[in-house]
């Protein structure tokens, strides 16, 4: 520098800028980094997990060095200073930020939170719509009922080819009891009953899905989806088989058709909101009708988990009807208990 200072008689003014870019940096840099070493110390600390290191005076000062460390890198950026404090600023902000406005819990904290309350809590803040919901499915099963005692042709509409098999109407009483206690060979019952669950998974789901459409498709399907099983009643009634059907079905379709209702009613929860959203505007009451039924609808999933598992090994290690009956009804209760009874914890819907 002092060569070329002597060649041109004085600094060259990139040199110059230099200087003074790296002088102004170093300046930014004094005037405020014994906050962000403060800032740094607390938030090692917390990250380490040794909180009873931290005293109040810092807990409380958190936020406040955060703003300052945030206001510092707005500042660096806009005036260009070097990257080295640049990138400081910017990892330093980011792991403030996880503490001060992150997540306080991780996902065990949350599992327990949300059924230690929050899930039975957004299941009862839509009382109304599961009533609506279950009056639908109600009056699905017994329309597919008279349908099909009225015209049998109406069970191959009803039924998906997946699901029929052997279960057809003019099937003997023997046929269809092998397919209740498994003499047709238990390949035959886990594939129905694989069958069953996804395509009453899907309905849960696109009963959900739907619901946006002011919640007319999830009303439809719900409507559908009862009709077959009203049919697949009617078969087994006409067999004299329908207590054996019902006891075969209650081990996990309590809970299953239960999940099925819930989803659809938080379907139908949406688009009731998106229909009538009041005195709010139409996105703010989505918004708050799409949280309260995203919350059940993670516990649906939760509910199917459980039906799958009744589906793949109890019904097949429980033969009695009595005892079918008595896990299907046990079940009913159980669901029934919590969400009607389970009232712990704090509402975070809004």
């Amino acid at each position: 520098m002092n060569a070329l200072a002597r060649w041109f008689g004085k600094t060259p003014e990139p040199v110059l800028a230099v200087e003074q870019a790296a002088l102004r940096s170093d300046r930014f840099r004094l005037e405020r980094e014994a906050d962000w070493k403060r800032l740094e110390a607390i938030v090692t600390r917390m990250e380490k997990g040794r909180l009873s290191r931290v005293s109040d005076e810092d807990i409380l000062a958190l936020p406040v060095l955060y703003r300052t460390v945030a206001s510092s890198l707005s500042v660096a950026r806009e005036t260009s200073l070097d990257a080295a404090t640049l990138a400081y600023l910017e990892s330093l902000a980011q792991r403030a930020w996880f503490l001060v406005y992150g997540p306080r819990a991780g996902l065990w904290g949350w599992f327990r939170r949300f059924l230690g309350g929050e899930w039975s809590r957004a299941v009862r803040s839509i009382g109304f719509d599961i009533a609506v919901a279950l009056a639908v499915m109600i009056a699905g099963a017994v329309v597919g009922w008279l349908l099909v005692a009225g015209d049998p042709e109406w069970y191959g509409a009803l039924i998906p080819e997946g699901l029929a098999d052997v279960r057809r109407p003019g099937a003997d009483a023997e046929t269809l009891r092998g397919t209740l206690y498994g003499s047709d060979g238990e390949d035959g019952m886990s594939l129905f009953a694989a069958a069953l669950f996804s395509n009453n998974a899907q309905v849960a789901i696109l009963a959900f899905a739907l619901g946006f459409a002011f919640a007319i498709p999830s009303l439809l399907l719900l409507v559908h989806n009862m009709a077959g099983l009203g049919a697949m009643l009617w078969l087994f009634d006409q067999a004299g088989l329908l207590p054996d059907f019902v006891a075969w079905l209650s081990v996990h379709g309590t809970t299953e058709l239960f999940a099925i209702l819930l989803a659809g009613a938080a379907g139908i929860h949406v688009g009731r909101a998106i229909a009538f959203p009041g005195e709010a505007a139409v996105l703010d009451a989505a918004a708050a009708a799409g949280r309260r039924a995203a919350q059940v609808m993670v516990g649906v999933v939760l509910m199917l988990i459980v039906a799958a598992i009744l589906e793949g090994f109890f019904r097949q290690l429980i033969l009695d009807p009595v005892a079918r009956v008595a896990l299907g009804s046990f079940m009913l209760v159980f669901w029934l208990g919590y969400f009607i009874a389970w009232r712990r914890g704090r509402s975070g819907l809004a």
